[in-house]
């Protein structure tokens, strides 16, 4: 194909210069004398004798430069030659006698290759057409007049370092104005000017490394000139672009320790995990292709100390994997390395593949807090058990003064009240567990770290004591759940009632057996043990009295194979309902709520309580009627005598000969003679201060003979206890039709023929 390129235009090139040569001679090819090659016999047809003519840009010689000339085949004397269209009459201008046509302006074939314009032959006298218009083309012929030019002035490109020679970097681009049909007008040629020694330029522009010696960490960055020639144009003149080449960097350097030798203080509670300290290291590589590596040599302290990497700033970062401990040991020593895995060891000469360097951690001492001997303690110990010894716990100082230990029970919730703890680390237990309360408790036992003069140093630990309590059969079976029972009146014998099974809130064994059996026979029901912790309660004789008994209260024995043995009793409430002929219950009264406690013990709260109000009201008596007798002045046996005698109040004067008032006379006469006349309430404080400190009690038979007030007195007696509810003038004869809950306000306030007055 470049072959036939350049053909064409060789033939281009001899067209041009023949077109030229006959231009110069100023004869028009077109002007040959054709009507000699002619037949005689036919007739000439009038025509133009031309359609082209070419002329070379950048003609160096004087204006105007002659292109051609135009001529029809007609020849007339009168004919006159005109030029119409592009340029004309500005570049381009006729001779209008001779048709020679001229180029006023130099011109460039890079700007316009090319002309067209119309001739015209008119009459000099009328300008009437002698031929028809004809439009031709003036060409204008390629002069290798340009040099190669580059696409852009700076290309930037990046090749990695240390790649091999050959390397394709970036491919330039220069062009040539120049006409590239015409043979080696347009060949360019590349080369480098600055650079050639890294780096090479084929004859397609393609920029490739000459060397295989390119480091970024030595010079990270090239620049190079390269120049594009016109393969047939003058010596020295080209074209030229600036090429930036950036290597890029690969992981082709190994980390070196920046020092030999690292120290390092950390104090002995130092947390474990936590970080001591941090080794360094050199790389050159960038950021994205370090991966350093850090280790510890094999079999140095490796369970003790890791090192980790930091992936931001390369370090290695060393922690504790185990608790640091300067009694036992004060100072580590041991060697790290540092090396990159993913370095490519073809880029490599002779460097080292790891670097070391030594490490010495030494361990300061700090007061540390006692420690337990274990991380916890479980101990166990058998419920209603009480002083005993549970177990104990231990701890020390770690230090080397080996302080002594003093240990407490941390009250977090009320069962540590259950538990003490003695001076050695003793547990014991104050009171008797039951496991059926708290089956575990969890006690937090502080050590607290004391002086010589056994003052705490504020050092102190925990520990978590676990203490299981073990069961022991101490409860009595009792039933799975409240039975609520029913049976038919006319039940017949045999027939089932309920079935029952039990609980124990000890702890069941696999192999438990309950035994069932009724506390007496003397019943209208039989309980029929199954042997499978279950038992069936039947009817025995059939027909119940519903309405002499409406519900019947069944105690049933419970009893475990426990050791010891125990046996509860449970009482079933079993209702006597109507039911229909089919025995399906028509109407049944609720059966009372089975209650906790017997009646005999219900009776025995409800004596207490009385005895306890009664005593409450006696108190409260006494101790109004000695306020009464200190607001009187009246000493003890006064107040006796005067009380025994008072047992009427009215009737006018004759209220004077019961009541003695020479006590209160007496006493007035007291504080008339100490008080000034009108001091009345002094006097009335004094008496008051008196009784409120007075420890002499109110007379003890008083109160059996305070009957009634004033035999003749028109208000009689004001005890209630010769008040007779009768004598109201309200009937309450109707709380009888009120129903149950007032039964006992009808039986008080109402009115029975049946019952005879009290008196």
């Amino acid at each position: 194909m470049q072959t036939l390129r350049m053909l064409a235009a060789m033939l281009g090139t001899c067209l041009g210069l023949l077109a030229a040569a006959i231009a110069a001679t100023g004869a028009n090819p077109t002007q040959l004398d054709t009507r000699s090659m002619l037949p005689s016999h036919r007739r000439q047809k009038r025509d133009w004798i031309w359609n082209e003519m070419h002329i070379d840009e950048e003609k160096t010689s004087l204006l105007p430069h002659h292109v051609g000339k135009i001529k029809s085949s007609v020849n007339r004397k009168n004919a006159k030659y005109l030029l119409k269209g592009e340029s004309a009459g500005k570049i381009f201008k006729v001779n209008e006698d001779t048709g020679d046509v001229y180029a006023w302006e130099r011109l460039d074939r890079e700007k316009k290759s090319e002309y067209r314009l119309t001739a015209f032959i008119v009459d000099k006298d009328t300008s009437k057409d002698l031929e028809p218009p004809s439009s031709f083309t003036i060409k204008v012929h390629d002069v290798n007049d340009n040099l190669p030019v580059f696409t852009r002035q700076l290309f930037n490109a990046s090749v990695p370092e240390m790649s091999p020679a050959g390397t394709s970097v970036i491919h330039v681009t220069a062009v040539d104005a120049d006409d590239p049909t015409v043979a080696d007008h347009t060949s360019i040629v590349y080369q480098v000017g600055k650079g050639d020694d890294k780096f090479g330029i084929d004859g397609s522009g393609l920029i490739f490394t000459k060397t295989t010696n390119l480091d970024r960490e030595t010079q990270g960055k090239y620049e190079i000139v390269v120049e594009a020639r016109d393969a047939r144009g003058k010596q020295g003149e080209s074209g030229t672009a600036t090429v930036l080449v950036t290597l890029q960097d690969v992981n082709d350097n190994f980390p070196i320790f920046t020092r030999d030798k690292y120290t390092f203080a950390v104090p002995e509670d130092i947390r474990v995990g936590s970080p001591l300290g941090s080794v360094f290291v050199e790389d050159p590589d960038e950021p994205q292709n370090r991966m350093t590596k850090y280790s510890i040599v094999q079999g140095e302290y490796r369970d003790t100390f890791t090192i980790e990497t930091d992936p931001t700033r390369n370090e290695g970062i060393i922690k504790p994997m185990k608790p640091l401990d300067y009694e036992r040991i004060p100072q580590y020593s041991f060697t790290i390395e540092a090396t990159d895995p993913t370095v490519n060891l073809r880029y490599l000469s002779s460097s080292p593949t790891r670097s070391i360097a030594r490490i010495t951690i030494n361990v300061t001492d700090v007061d540390e807090p006692p420690v337990f001997h274990k991380p916890f303690y479980h101990f166990s110990l058998q419920e209603n058990q009480k002083k005993r010894q549970i177990g104990s716990v231990m701890a020390t100082d770690p230090d080397s003064a080996r302080h002594s230990i003093g240990y407490s029970i941390r009250r977090t919730s009320d069962k540590g009240q259950f538990f003490r703890v003695s001076k050695l680390g003793n547990i014991y237990n104050e009171k008797e567990l039951d496991r059926e309360i708290y089956p575990w408790y969890n006690l937090t036992v502080e050590a607290k770290e004391l002086d010589s003069s056994g003052t705490p140093t504020g050092k102190e630990s925990i520990v978590q004591v676990h203490i299981e309590v073990l069961d022991e059969n101490d409860n009595a079976p009792e039933f799975a759940q409240p039975y609520e029972p029913k049976v038919c009146e006319n039940a017949a014998p045999g027939q089932l009632v309920v079935r029952i099974s039990a609980i124990d809130k000890d702890i069941t064994p696999s192999d438990v057996r309950f035994r069932f059996s009724l506390s007496t026979e003397d019943s209208n029901f039989t309980l029929m043990d199954n042997r499978d912790n279950t038992a069936n309660i039947t009817v025995k004789y059939g027909q119940f009295d519903r309405e002499r008994v409406k519900v019947h209260f069944l105690p049933v024995l419970i009893s475990d194979n426990g050791t010891p043995s125990l046996t509860g009793t449970s009482t079933l409430t079993v209702a006597v309902c109507k039911c229909n002929e089919r025995g399906e219950i028509t109407f049944c009264e609720e059966a009372t709520p089975q209650v906790g406690v017997s009646i005999q013990a219900l009776v025995a709260i409800f004596l207490c309580i009385l005895t306890v109000t009664v005593i409450t009201l006696l108190i409260f008596l006494r101790r109004r009627l000695r306020k009464q007798a200190r607001a009187h002045g009246k000493s003890l046996p006064e107040i006796h005598e005067q009380l025994v005698t008072y047992d009427e109040e009215g009737g006018g004067e004759m209220d004077t000969t019961s009541y003695d008032v020479s006590v209160l006379n007496s006493d007035y006469a007291q504080v008339q003679m100490h008080s000034a006349p009108g001091e009345m309430a002094a006097m009335i404080e004094v008496k008051k201060d008196e009784a409120d400190h007075d420890g002499a009690g109110p007379p003890y038979d008083t109160l059996h003979i305070y009957g009634y007030e004033g035999a003749e007195s028109i208000a009689e007696s004001l005890s209630s206890l010769s008040t007779d509810s009768s004598a109201s003038d309200v009937d309450y004869d109707f709380l009888n039709d009120w129903g149950p809950r007032f039964k006992m306000l009808a039986e008080l306030y109402g009115s029975d023929p049946r019952e005879e007055p009290l008196y």
